[in-house]
């Protein structure tokens, strides 16, 4: 786990395997950022000629290493790229430092520590870098270097940056230690749920992920209640259950509670979590398996935001339902054709056992409904559809209410998540209508992404705000790294989640 600290040593004088600085990408060439005056000042002004003249830009993303001269203790320096020079009177946003500092925390893993003189002008920007660095040095290592007869156990895999030092914040400021202390908080759960979708699905099944939230859970003071197969059996949930019986690993439905003394509002959120999806009888194409470890990211990413909104003592209500089951085909698989009686009552014909998301999620949405919070929000990699629509960086935000979709699409913005509002067309519900049961799981292809938003919609209680957030793009990065962004399980939605939390407890619903 990389550690942060905020430091008051000037950029000559910290000792660190590397110094970070920023260049932007002015009119003329190189422009070097705020924050590394010490640092220009030993390349006796010259620093952005000096990059200009290796080729650098100050283009997003662009990373340039050169021996750092006398009068610095660290021995090299990393410039990474900010893009455009901001117009005036205008900082850098909040994006590109968090790219520019991810950037350079992926260009430093193995060395021990780094300090980071990226521009910071405010708290916000020290969140912002801080944010960006330990997400950055994210790394999923735990099944490589097994050789034992390497002393560390690692035979040779490179670790993560071990040591980030913030320079330019204010240790001593109260709003700079906040911005510190939230950025740990938020950071480490996310790369808890980047290594809950990253762990192979062997040791991940939904009783291996249950146990994981149990342990969060006592640690952070969450009250953890989880379903087993007796229970849902027992319960009725015919969804999760449906889904499950192909699997020797069976089903559970898992909830987390936490709750603060001067809360007004609570918050509900369902996570999809299929530990491993085939397709079921449905099976799927070749080609289409290799990744599917992946489905149970909604419920990493639901599971991440309630342990944090406790760490981080929001004083609102948050509760999470992780729907967690495995996909899989055998003689007690779940058929085309077959009927499932819901939790809610209804009952829903499967046409195809590979739409099994929101079966698992509309047994989840109706308990969460039950205990009447003042909003739901679902996050799932639902379908194939969304990222046909959105690409893979996006994912799609549907619900009841265009106030509270707004809301959630602007606050997915303001901290760095890409996102865009979907329909949920009235015309598209007509396609699921069954001779057989209330509803089936599928409806018309065209459009299908907006299809399960329908579907889901029919699991909400009366007069409840709901959103559902479709991550199946961005949640699992195949790609090169970029910015802060890993290859593998990247932990999307978490950091909106945790804002719309943060909104709530402030009194602002959306």
């Amino acid at each position: 786990m990389t550690a942060l600290t905020l430091s008051t040593a000037g950029a000559a004088t910290l000792r660190a395997d590397a110094l970070v600085v920023g260049v932007a990408k002015g009119a003329k060439g190189p422009v070097v950022a705020p924050g590394a005056e010490a640092v220009d000042k030993a390349f006796d002004g010259k620093l952005a000629a000096v990059l200009e003249t290796l080729g650098a830009t100050g283009a997003e993303g662009e990373v340039t290493k050169l021996p750092a001269p006398s009068g610095l203790k660290a021995p090299v320096v990393l410039a990474v790229g900010l893009g455009s020079v901001p117009e005036k009177d205008e900082s850098f946003s909040a994006e590109s430092l968090r790219r520019a500092a991810g950037t350079a925390a992926r260009a430093l893993s193995g060395s021990k520590k780094a300090a980071f003189a990226l521009p910071v002008e405010a708290s916000e920007d020290a969140e912002a870098v801080a944010e960006g660095a330990l997400l950055g040095a994210y790394a999923f290592t735990a099944y490589q270097g097994g050789d034992s007869d390497a002393k560390d156990g690692r035979n040779g895999v490179k670790q993560p940056l071990a040591e980030i030092a913030l320079l330019g914040a204010k240790p001593r400021d109260k709003a700079f230690k906040a911005a510190a202390e939230r950025a740990i908080a938020l950071t480490e759960e996310i790369n808890r749920a980047r290594d809950l979708v990253n762990t192979p699905p062997n040791d991940l099944t939904p009783e291996s992920f249950a146990a994981v939230a149990t342990a969060a859970g006592k640690e952070n003071g969450v009250k953890v209640q989880v379903l087993d197969e007796k229970a849902l059996v027992k319960g009725g949930f015919g969804g999760i259950l449906g889904v499950g019986q192909g699997s020797q690993n069976p089903p559970r439905l898992v909830k987390l509670s936490y709750t603060h003394s001067k809360a007004a509002k609570t918050l509900a959120l369902v996570g999809k979590g299929i530990t491993y999806d085939s397709g079921g009888i449905s099976l799927k194409p070749a080609g289409h398996n290799e990744t599917m470890k992946c489905d149970m990211s909604g419920a990493a990413a639901v599971f991440a935001a309630v342990v944090t909104a406790a760490r981080l003592n929001l004083a609102v209500n948050v509760t999470a339902y992780l729907a967690l089951a495995e996909n899989m085909p055998s003689g007690s698989a779940t058929r085309p054709g077959d009927v499932l009686r819901m939790y809610s009552g209804k009952t829903v014909e499967v046409l195809n056992t590979d739409a099994e998301g929101r079966l698992v999620l509309a047994d989840a949405l109706w308990k969460a409904s039950e205990e009447k919070p003042d909003a739901i929000v679902d996050v799932a990699t639902l379908t194939g559809a969304m990222v046909l629509a959105l690409g893979n960086r996006t994912f799609g935000i549907m619900s009841n209410d265009d106030a509270f979709r707004t809301s959630i699409h602007e606050i997915a913005e303001e901290v760095g998540e890409q996102s865009w509002p979907m329909p949920l067309p009235a015309e598209l519900r007509k396609g699921m209508d069954s001779p057989t049961a209330d509803i089936a799981n599928m409806g018309e292809r065209m459009g299908g992404g907006l299809v399960a938003g329908l579907f889901l919609k029919e699991f909400i209680g009366e007069g409840i705000t709901w959103a559902h957030l479709d991550i199946a793009g961005p949640a699992f990065h195949e790609g090169a790294p970029f910015g802060y962004t890993p290859k593998g399980g990247t932990g999307s939605s978490v950091r909106t989640l945790v804002k719309l939390a943060e909104r709530v407890a402030a009194g602002d619903l959306g």
